[in-house]
């Protein structure tokens, strides 16, 4: 009797980039431009069938990725470490694979993870910026105090349930969040939010940013922030921070194949200097 031999398969993670503004989303679906679905498109064309990219998060519509994480089962003979490589001779311009590695099986791009960290930014001249566009909200309507805004993200700290911050359309069966790290830290004109979680709600730092500038803004006290999402108020939480400003920073591992510079920060913050430059041909 002569044995079938099947072809051995193997799990390569990525670490990617993607600039957000001509995509609708992470997720696959239909009619509609997604990074995943651009990956897919890509593995198939190297492998000849079709296969599933399982992504740490997925991130909405026009939102970037400093650097996401996913995996996929492949069989052949490509190393795992060349798949970035041949990659990105196949992709668009904006997308970027950083790094491949290969995994366990066990290893999930979405169910090992420990945490996911996004940043928001902001741009608080008065005057747009070409270059600030794409990657920040320009909000010039009111000064924003950035202490304020620090104090009003100590409190979030811990295990809570969010569903103040949790949009509609989502098929999590519950609203609960560790939140581990938030901070907000001003740079000249910009200000930098960065919140790290086990697992985010859909629509969540969207919302939540979209608050908390009401409360740097001096339109919503500290005090009424911090009841609303504790007291679950979701109806008072009517917008949503533009989706420009939000990127996925990074996503954490206890046992992660790739380097620290691969991963770790490598989405580099929006700077205006304020030096007084003057040279001899000023007058």
């Amino acid at each position: 009797m002569l044995e079938s031999h099947q072809p051995q398969t193997h799990r390569v993670a990525l670490v990617i980039q993607y600039l957000g503004t001509h995509f609708h989303g992470w997720q696959r679906q239909k009619h509609q431009r997604s990074v995943q679905e651009e990956i897919e498109t890509a593995i198939a064309r190297i492998l000849g069938y079709h296969v599933t990219l399982h992504g740490a998060g997925r991130t909405d519509a026009g939102v970037h990725a400093a650097a996401q994480v996913a995996h996929f089962e492949a069989t052949g003979l490509i190393p795992a470490h060349k798949w970035a490589t041949i990659l990105n001779s196949y992709l668009p311009q904006d997308i970027l694979i950083r790094a491949s590695a290969s995994v366990e099986s066990h290893w999930h791009a979405r169910f090992s993870a420990a945490y996911r960290r996004y940043r928001y930014t902001l741009f608080t001249e008065d005057r747009p910026n070409l270059f600030a566009s794409p990657f920040s909200w320009h909000y010039y309507y009111a000064p924003l105090d950035e202490c304020l805004m620090q104090t009003a993200l100590k409190p979030l700290l811990g295990k809570h349930d969010l569903a103040a911050f949790h949009r509609a359309g989502s098929k999590r069966s519950h609203s609960w969040v560790e939140v581990q790290a938030a901070e907000c830290i001003r740079s000249g004109p910009f200000i930098h939010i960065e919140i790290q979680a086990d697992g985010f709600l859909y629509g969540m730092v969207r919302l939540l940013i979209g608050m908390l500038v009401q409360v740097g803004s001096g339109h919503r006290p500290l005090t009424n922030f911090t009841q609303l999402w504790q007291e679950q108020r979701r109806e008072e939480v009517k917008y949503a921070a533009p989706p420009q400003g939000l990127c996925l920073l990074r996503v954490g591992y206890s046992d992660f194949p790739f380097p620290k510079e691969i991963w770790y920060e490598t989405l580099p913050k929006l700077i205006i200097s304020q030096e007084s430059r003057v040279t001899t041909n000023d007058p």
